[in-house]
């Protein structure tokens, strides 16, 4: 059994979804997970863990600065350890844009940081308007309508492929020590 932390950034929630997915998951395979924000790093001994999973967002094109800051701040224990990434975002509801060398933001965000994670995964996320405030609303709108995706402001459309993240899972918990 392995003590795993899943440390993740979430815009809108989603992103701790697919955290408590994989959590489920990984448990089940006889494994203890701790699910921790980036926000409240400073309240756990990230080297009390055998292997660590980084999960985050995009918004506006970005990860979360705090994601890129822990890893920087980390990135020789992160290397020490068995280890993970994935990000969540909406351009991944696109074949050809979710896998990792193919997603745009996972090909730039690997290329900001020096850490090179063992395994990576890009999720689909989820596109909740009514959510969203006025400006996020105009925003992703007009992002949605340059890349051909949903426009309606009513909308509430999840793209996460469940069954590709339960396999990440699996392939976290194999992951081995």
């Amino acid at each position: 059994m392995a003590k795993i932390l899943i440390l993740y950034a979430s815009t809108d929630g989603h992103t701790k979804k697919i955290c408590n997915r994989l959590q489920k998951v990984i448990e089940q395979l006889g494994h203890q997970v701790t699910l921790v924000s980036v926000n409240e790093e400073n309240q756990i001994d990230v080297q009390a863990f055998d292997k660590i999973v980084i999960g985050a967002s995009i918004r506006y094109g970005k990860h979360s600065p705090k994601i890129t800051d822990f890893i920087n701040r980390n990135k020789l224990l992160l290397e020490s350890k068995p280890n993970a990434f994935f990000s969540v975002n909406i351009v991944a509801r696109k074949p050809e844009k979710n896998q990792p060398d193919t997603n745009p933001y996972m090909r730039k965000f690997l290329k900001q940081i020096t850490w090179r994670p063992r395994e990576l995964a890009v999720f689909a996320g989820k596109l909740e308007y009514p959510k969203y405030s006025f400006f996020d609303r105009l925003m992703i709108r007009l992002i949605m309508f340059i890349t051909k995706g949903p426009t309606d402001p009513k909308a509430v459309i999840e793209f996460t492929d469940w069954q590709q993240v339960e396999s990440f899972g699996r392939l976290i918990g194999a992951i081995p020590l």
